[in-house]
């Protein structure tokens, strides 16, 4: 069986308590296996918080982190999806030389070919922002950067939400919150 490593997002949602975060790492720690990107934030049901994490490896190995992060007590649910499964987005900021920019045209024209947006100007420097895909913002990265004119860049971890019609996540809140009805009767 010649597998392939496959990028793999994991959506996991948890309840906002404490060393969570921790855990959930120590989980892909113990089987060594970086992650490239996890993004951290309230979901849209209280209480309950959406991380997502990316991370290159195995089908077999990505279930098996899936299923060990799910068994976690505060842990509510653990998927895992490739890019086709998902809607995909990232941000960029480019902190780029302002008489670079001025000097050059076809810095601002690589800017406007990328759908960005320019955010601040200054005599010294010049603030670009970029929302999309990953794939997008290298594209723009190597550009700007073959005008050697960047002086600092950042990217956001990704954030996705499913292109699937069912919720599981819900799902599971709502059997849970029946469940614990049915325990008060």
């Amino acid at each position: 069986m010649n597998q392939e490593k496959k990028l793999y997002t994991l959506l996991v949602y948890s309840e906002n308590i404490a060393g969570i975060l921790n855990q959930i790492s120590a989980v892909f720690t113990r089987r060594q296996v970086n992650i490239e990107s996890m993004n951290v934030s309230a979901s849209n049901i209280n209480n309950i918080h959406k991380y997502t994490i990316t991370a290159w490896s195995y089908e077999e190995q990505i279930v098996k982190i899936t299923k060990a992060i799910e068994k976690k007590i505060d842990v509510v649910k653990a998927d895992y999806y490739t890019d086709e499964q998902l809607f995909i987005h990232e941000v960029a900021l480019f902190k780029i030389s302002t008489p670079i920019l001025l000097e050059t045209p076809e810095v601002s024209r690589t800017i406007r070919k990328h759908d960005a947006r320019m955010m601040e100007v200054n005599p010294t420097y010049s603030t670009v922002l970029l929302a999309g895909l990953t794939e997008d913002i290298v594209d723009l990265f190597n550009c700007l950067n073959e005008f050697d004119c960047i002086l600092q860049y950042t990217r956001s971890g990704r954030i996705a939400v499913t292109r699937s019609l069912e919720e599981p996540i819900s799902d599971i809140l709502h059997q849970q919150e029946e469940e614990g009805n049915g325990d008060a009767e």
